[in-house]
């Protein structure tokens, strides 16, 4: 018996007869034992197994616009835009200049109130289910620090929030993004980060043409077989994929999968009919 257990699918194809079997080490140790004969396979004791637990909560905010996102795997989701009315710190006629500041530190604290109430909401179930790893907050500016040093996130999650805030400079997707690679020095082993950095090299090697950049899947594999690949970058979808990433693992090449939410992954996929690589020496 395997360490973490065994599971065993078998079965029959309703429509083509084919007999299935499938037996398997999970990732993580088994907890029950299971058995039940039925008309599909039961696979909710593994789901969580497989779930990404490398989970971040992402804040972008300025005094009166937020944005709310998460980096889970190598997709990066926008979850809630928040956006706010904080007048210009100008009196207006007829109100003295301390009665203005109170009514702009009021608001601007309702509206920190309004995106702690919105992150907790998406952020707390995470931690909870401890998938969670951290929160990073971002924006220009000194509002970022006020928002962080306030209690407008509830306290868990507050002690979740990394060290160093972020100085970004837009909101939504793009800023994200940035928050995410300004944060690299704090998460440089996610995915995510390890994931572009890959793609920045090959983008590198392929634009100085050092023979390092390589592509093909004839030539990726022949690389592979010679253990002269570095990395590989491939589509979940490319035809050959089991193959490819068994022989990669097999000769220590590390193995980068673009899904469908990755912005590269069309441009591999028609480009390069979704199979990169980038070589630790020159073989042609």
């Amino acid at each position: 018996m395997p360490p973490n257990g065994l599971v065993v699918f078998a079965g029959e194809h309703d429509e083509t007869g084919e007999t299935i079997a499938l037996v398997f080490e999970p990732p993580e140790p088994i907890k029950v034992f299971f058995y039940r004969t039925d008309k599909f396979f039961h696979t909710e004791f593994l789901e969580d197994m497989v779930a990404e637990n490398d989970v971040y909560g992402l804040i972008v905010i300025e005094r009166d616009e937020a944005t709310i996102g998460l980096l889970k795997g190598n997709t990066i989701r926008v979850l809630d835009e928040v956006e706010g009315y904080i007048p210009g710190k100008h009196s207006r006629g007829g109100w003295s200049q301390r009665r203005y500041e109170r009514i702009i530190e009021e608001l601007t604290r309702d509206f920190f109130k309004s995106v702690g109430e919105k992150a907790t909401n998406h952020f707390l179930p995470l931690l909870q289910d401890g998938k969670l790893k951290g929160v990073i907050v971002g924006g220009p500016g000194y509002t970022k620090l006020d928002f962080v040093k306030g209690d407008f996130l509830d306290y868990r999650l507050k002690r979740m929030v990394l060290p160093k805030t972020i100085d970004v400079s837009d909101q939504g997707e793009p800023g994200l993004k940035e928050l995410v690679m300004r944060a690299e020095d704090m998460i440089k082993q996610h995915i995510y980060i390890r994931t572009q950095k890959a793609l920045e090299e090959f983008n590198y090697h392929l634009a100085k043409d050092d023979g390092l950049a390589i592509y093909g899947e004839k030539e990726v594999i022949d690389a592979l077989n010679l253990g002269a690949v570095k990395h590989i970058i491939i589509t979940e979808d490319h035809p050959k994929f089991e193959e490819i990433v068994k022989l990669a693992e097999k000769k220590g090449a590390e193995v980068y999968v673009l899904t469908d939410e990755v912005p590269d992954y069309m441009w591999i996929k028609k480009t390069f009919n979704g199979l990169v690589g980038v070589l630790r020496y020159q073989i042609y």
